[in-house]
């Protein structure tokens, strides 16, 4: 049986905003060139209230869902939620799961309750969990994730391991549709679609 996680705003829940991450990528390499592979992370009161409005923008759960709470009753998939939205963003979060009734599809529901940076959060978690895939629509996560989980084998003195591969599969937006991927999917129905086939 596959163990795959998957993101929440983007993935599971549908995000139109999300079209706008390559003008976000555009403005942290001209003005944030230090900071390229880091997400900010709001610290203000104001600051906090912006990205609960900012992630009020995920207005309705993707279609697909329901394609994956079959795969799960099939037993064809384990199915994780892990997401990186931050420890003030957890009533929300919590809104979501309820509505989704996810405790039922999902084995475990993992989201960045440290307030850590997200890439570092999903690779720790998605090795922890030994995901077999991973769905994610933030290309700037799915780059790091390809290079950091990807190693089939790393040695260590005079040993070699093998490690279990972890695929990163992307869901992309009209803006980044020409960047060149191994596992790039429109939307959510089509990665199920690929998973079903499996």
């Amino acid at each position: 049986m596959l163990k795959v996680g998957f993101d929440l705003d983007g993935v599971i829940l549908y995000n139109p905003a999300r079209i706008l991450r390559p003008l976000v990528y555009l403005v942290k390499k001209l003005f944030f060139k230090k900071k390229l592979n880091q997400f900010w992370i709001p610290q203000k009161n104001w600051q906090k209230t912006f990205w609960r409005l900012a992630h009020k923008t995920s207005i309705f759960i993707a279609p697909g869902f329901d394609d994956i709470k079959k795969l799960v009753k099939d037993k064809k998939i384990k199915a994780y939620l892990i997401t990186g939205r931050f420890s003030y963003l957890k009533d929300d979060l919590d809104r979501w799961l309820k509505k989704l009734k996810i405790d039922r599809t999902f084995s475990g529901i993992y989201y960045n309750q440290k307030d850590e940076q997200p890439h570092f959060f999903k690779e720790r978690t998605v090795k922890k969990l030994g995901l077999d895939i991973f769905v994610e629509d933030n290309w700037d996560i799915v780059n790091y994730l390809y290079l950091r989980t990807s190693k089939v084998e790393e040695r260590s003195g005079k040993t070699s391991e093998v490690k279990k591969q972890c695929k990163i599969f992307w869901i992309y937006n009209i803006f980044d549709k020409k960047i060149d991927y191994q596992y790039k999917f429109p939307i959510l129905k089509k990665v199920v679609s690929y998973l079903a086939k499996k």
